[in-house]
């Protein structure tokens, strides 16, 4: 087997686990029961799953004109992913919908309480 041949099947690889996962975080958005459950189902699995996906369509690609655009669209989604989760659970946690009885550490409660 030669080089491209390897890399085309590592991408598959890649794809298909992406895929996989990007799946999983769907399922568990949709099963999970509260806010921060959900929060964790749609940042960890997805970043990896959508990383995966990349590294999959790098090895299949392989032009640096698309290395290139596969790097930025990584580094923003690494970026934004938990920007957003922790906006999300500021929001949830100040808009009442977190439940603070299964917090371990309240680092946003108020000192009185």
């Amino acid at each position: 087997m030669n080089t491209g041949t390897v890399l085309d099947w590592l991408g598959a690889v890649a794809l298909v686990a992406g895929a996989l996962l990007s799946l999983v975080a769907g399922i568990g958005v949709l099963r999970f029961p509260d806010v921060l459950d959900r929060m964790h189902a749609a940042t960890k699995p997805q970043v990896l799953g959508v990383l995966l996906l990349l590294v999959g369509l790098a090895l299949r690609l392989r032009t640096p004109t698309d290395l290139g655009m596969i790097l930025l669209v990584g580094v923003f989604q690494l970026a934004t992913a938990p920007v957003a989760a922790q906006m999300i659970g500021r929001a949830a946690y100040r808009s009442g919908r977190v439940d603070r009885d299964l917090l371990d550490v309240d680092e946003l409660a108020d000192p009185g309480r």
